[in-house]
């Protein structure tokens, strides 16, 4: 198996093994619209300020279904902190350099491509063989991605590797 295959078939795993469950508590981490659906264009049937409590019923793609003391719907992943809020901390900042790839050090931009898991979900993160093999069975073969693609009509083109990253300074 490559590595790039591994890769996505980890972090595929981990998206299974760290959905949220029924009843967990969260907190607004910003201002944001509770949808009737878990869709960006749905009717708006709510909202939620920064801070306010909520009840996670229901994990759907990059969504949450909440119920909070102002409604119930659907509100996006990025906008809510699983757990207990933290007093103090800069929670919004933290959630913002996830989603564009900026956590870390300052020197490395790196993300995993996997929204709604924290630190926690994925340290507790365990092998669960049979949805490994359940992900293992979505796999394509190369004819079978041939034959899509020319269904779609779509052109093969190569693409150069980016050229080694220059070491910041003190790193030689």
């Amino acid at each position: 198996m490559n590595m790039a295959r591994s890769m996505a078939l980890l972090a595929t795993f981990l998206l299974f093994a760290g959905t949220a469950v029924a009843g967990e508590r969260g907190t607004s981490l910003k201002a944001d619209d509770l949808k009737a659906e878990p869709f960006r264009d749905a009717r708006t049937v709510g909202s939620l300020n920064a801070g306010d409590s909520v009840e996670i019923l229901k994990t759907q793609g990059g969504w949450f279904q909440v119920k909070s003391a102002k409604g119930s719907g659907w509100v996006r992943m990025l906008s809510i902190r699983r757990g207990e809020a933290r007093k103090g901390s800069g929670d919004v900042g933290g959630v913002l350099d996830l989603a564009s790839g900026r956590a870390g050090t300052g020197r490395v931009v790196a993300t995993t491509g996997i929204r709604g898991l924290d630190e926690e979900d994925l340290k507790a993160a365990k092998y669960n063989e049979p949805e490994l093999k359940k992900v293992e069975s979505f796999a394509a073969t190369q004819a079978e991605a041939r034959r899509f693609a020319a269904e779609g009509k779509l052109m093969a083109r190569k693409v150069d590797y980016l050229s080694a990253p220059e070491p910041a300074k003190g790193e030689q």
